[in-house]
């Protein structure tokens, strides 16, 4: 990449910053961000091998939409930025909250079959069809020592026992109707997946 295309990607992001910017001063210093701006800065910091940059900008999305669940490939962006910055034990983490959001990224990421389930597939995030705005690829080289290590983990078991309970509780969710046995599942499932932030 050109030192020209690296400053056009750089002021792509300082474009949304300031976008952002606006966003909280018109909404009197709280984000709306209806069109999911935020979402977009990892992919262009991750294009131009600034992971020092992403990691500022996760740790600033973190303080500021806190509540924010995030979305697949966002996280999945993330755990990429955890690793790159040798924070090992968070990108498992991450790793295992992206599993979570979609069940298929990971495995498409890795060039493996879709794990496909019968699950409650309450959001958009959580199709198979968001794997087509995937960007990336085990076979990007940038990515090798990646691939590796996140093909490393998911053959854990700490990854193998995880993902293997939240498959369990999605199932469960699945096939119950509502009531009070639905709601514990419910319940279950939050408690697992507090368990890794």
């Amino acid at each position: 990449m050109t030192p020209k295309q690296i400053e056009r990607i750089q002021n792509k992001i300082k474009k949304i910053k300031r976008a952002l910017a606006a966003d909280k001063k018109h909404w009197g210093g709280y984000y709306h961000d209806g069109q999911g701006l935020r979402y977009l800065p990892p992919q262009f910091y991750l294009e131009i091998n600034d992971y020092s940059g992403a990691m500022r900008y996760f740790n600033w999305f973190n303080k500021n939409f806190e509540e924010d669940s995030g979305y697949p490939i966002f996280l999945f962006e993330w755990t990429i930025t955890l690793f790159k910055k040798k924070k090992v034990k968070e990108a498992e983490k991450k790793a295992l909250e992206t599993f979570c959001s979609n069940t298929y990224l990971i495995d498409v990421f890795l060039g493996k079959d879709m794990l496909e389930f019968n699950k409650n597939e309450s959001s958009n995030w959580e199709y198979s069809s968001l794997i087509e705005h995937l960007i990336y690829s085990k076979d990007q080289e940038e990515l090798s020592d990646f691939y590796i290590w996140l093909e490393n983990f998911t053959t854990s078991q700490t990854f193998y026992d995880f993902a293997n309970k939240f498959i369990e509780i999605e199932k469960a969710i699945n096939d119950e109707p509502m009531g009070k046995k639905r709601s514990q599942l419910f319940d279950e499932k939050l408690k697992l997946l507090e368990s890794i932030k």
